[in-house]
C-alpha cells in the first residue's frame, strides 16, 4: 500500500484488494503441498470510469512484484472458429514474458564470472593485436582496461556465430510440430561457428560478458524455472471487459462477444495451455478484469465468468482536490517531470499553490463540460500551458527571468479555453 501510494492517489479500495492478494499469495506459499494445491486466487474485477486509477494500479504491482505480468485489451479477441487472436495467445505471451525474466535474472546472477572469463579473453586478444603498443605486462593492460584508457582501441576478437532462428508459424493446438519443426532446422544447420570482428575495446568487453553469460545459463533449467513462476506467480490484467458485454440486437452484427466470454472462462477457472516453451496450468495465476461498465453493469457477463471475479472493487471518480493531489504527491508527478525536461535547457519552472489549484479546477471543469476521462485529462491541460514556454525554450533567457506558473498565467492562457465548451471539446 505504502509503495502504491507514491504513485496514484486515492483508490484504496483497489489498493487493498490487490495487495491482499498478493500476501494471500505469499501465505499459500507457506502451507503444506496438500492444501496448497487446493487454494486458488481470488480474482479481482475493478470497476470505474477511465483515467482514474485502474491499469496503473496493475502496472505498478507488476513492477514492484517483478513477476510475470501481462495486460491485454479484452475486445483483441475473437471467438474460436473466426479470423483473429484467441485467448489462449494471452498465456503464450505470458511464457513468452517469463522465459525473457527469468533469462535476465540469470545472467545478472553470472555477470560477475562472466565479466571476469570475457576480460581475459580479451587481455589474450590484446596482446595478440598488432597495435597493442607498450606496456606489454598483462597485469599493466589490465590496468589500463578498469581504467578505460584502452576503450577506443581497436581489437580482434572472435565470437560465436548464432545460429539463425527459424521461426514455424503452425495453427493453434500443434505448437509440438512447431518446435519440433524448429529442432529439425537446428541440426540441419549445425554447430556454431566462429566469427572474427574488429571492434573497440569497451564493445568488445560487451559482446564477450553477454557470450559467456550464455555459455553459462542452461537452458532447461531456465525454462522449467520460467514456467513454474509462471504458474505461480503471474498477473492476467484483461481490460474493457465491459465490452464484451453486448445486447441481443448487436450481437447479428459483429463476432459474438459472450463467445469471448465462453473462451475466458477454462483460462480464468484453470486449464493447461501448449507454449513454445512446454505446458503451462493457468490455475494458480490471478486475474483482474478491469472495465468503466458505463452501458454495462458486471452482472451483464455470463454468470460463469461473474463467479470467477469474486473480489468487486469501484474506484471512484477523479475532482478537483484529487488533481490536486496527482499534480503534487507522487514521486513522479507531472510537475516533476516538466521541470526535470526543462531544466534540460536551463528554464526553471515554479509553481506556485494558488496555479496549481487552478490547473487542477480547469482539468475537472473540462472533464465535466466534456468527456470525462479522468486524470489524463491533466496530461492535456499541462501540455496546453506550458506549450509557448516549451516552443521557446532554447531561446530563454532562463538566468534572469525563471518562469512561474501562478493562478493569473493559468488563467491568462487557459480560461477562454476552459469556458468555451466548444473550444475545450476540440483543444482540451
Amino acid at each position: 500500500m505504502e509503495e502504491l501510494d507514491r504513485f496514484i492517489i486515492g483508490q484504496n479500495d483497489a489498493k487493498r484488494a490487490v495487495a491482499l492478494a498478493l500476501r494471500n499469495r505469499w501465505r499459500r506459499s507457506q502451507l503444506q503441498a496438500d492444501i496448497r494445491s487446493e487454494i486458488t486466487p481470488k480474482n479481482i474485477l475493478m470497476i470505474g470510469p477511465t483515467g482514474v486509477g485502474k491499469t496503473e494500479i496493475a502496472r505498478r504491482i507488476s513492477r514492484l512484484t517483478k513477476v510475470p505480468f501481462i495486460k491485454v485489451e479484452a475486445t483483441k479477441f475473437t471467438e474460436v472458429g473466426y479470423v483473429g487472436r484467441d485467448v489462449e495467445s494471452i498465456i503464450r505471451d505470458l511464457a513468452d514474458t517469463a522465459v525473457k525474466m527469468v533469462h535476465e535474472q540469470a545472467m545478472t546472477a553470472e555477470r560477475e564470472q562472466a565479466t571476469a572469463s570475457a576480460e581475459e579473453r580479451l587481455l589474450d586478444a590484446l596482446k595478440r593485436s598488432d597495435n597493442a603498443t607498450a606496456p606489454q605486462n598483462r597485469e599493466q593492460l589490465q590496468h589500463m582496461l578498469h581504467r578505460g584508457e584502452l576503450d577506443d582501441r581497436e581489437v580482434e576478437i572472435e565470437l560465436d556465430t548464432p545460429v539463425v532462428g527459424v521461426e514455424i508459424m503452425t495453427p493453434h493446438g500443434m505448437e509440438d510440430l512447431s518446435s519440433q519443426l524448429q529442432g529439425m532446422f537446428e541440426q540441419f544447420t549445425g554447430k556454431h561457428g566462429k566469427q572474427t570482428s574488429h571492434v573497440k575495446v569497451s564493445e568488445a568487453l560487451q559482446q564477450l560478458t553477454e557470450e559467456e553469460c550464455n555459455k553459462r545459463i542452461n537452458k532447461d533449467n531456465l525454462k522449467r524455472d520460467a514456467i513454474h513462476n509462471l504458474e505461480e506467480n503471474g498477473i492476467v490484467f484483461i481490460d474493457e471487459l465491459d465490452k464484451l458485454c453486448s445486447g441481443a440486437e448487436q450481437r447479428s452484427a459483429e463476432i459474438s462477444r459472450e463467445g469471448v466470454q465462453r473462451d475466458l472462462l477454462p483460462l480464468v477457472e484453470g486449464c493447461t495451455v501448449n507454449t513454445r516453451h512446454g505446458l503451462v496450468r493457468t490455475d494458480h495465476m490471478l486475474f483482474i478484469g478491469s472495465g468503466a461498465f458505463h452501458s454495462a453493469r458486471p452482472s451483464d457477463l455470463m454468470p460463469e465468468l461473474q463467479g470467477r471475479f469474486p473480489i468487486r472493487v469501484e474506484l471512484s471518480p477523479l475532482g478537483a482536490p484529487e488533481f490536486h493531489r496527482i499534480l503534487t504527491e507522487p514521486d513522479c508527478s507531472l510537475t516533476r517531470q516538466y521541470q526535470a525536461l526543462l531544466h534540460t535547457e536551463g528554464v526553471e519552472l515554479e509553481f506556485a499553490e494558488a496555479g496549481l489549484r487552478r490547473i487542477a479546477e480547469i482539468a475537472a471543469l473540462v472533464n465535466t463540460k466534456t468527456e470525462n476521462i479522468g486524470a489524463r485529462r491533466l496530461h492535456t491541460v499541462m501540455e496546453r500551458l506550458l506549450e509557448p514556454v516549451s516552443f521557446a525554450a532554447p531561446e530563454h533567457d532562463a538566468a534572469t527571468n525563471p518562469v512561474r506558473i501562478d493562478a493569473a498565467y493559468v488563467d491568462q492562457h487557459l480560461g477562454r479555453l476552459a469556458e468555451n465548451a466548444d473550444l475545450s471539446r476540440y483543444v482540451l
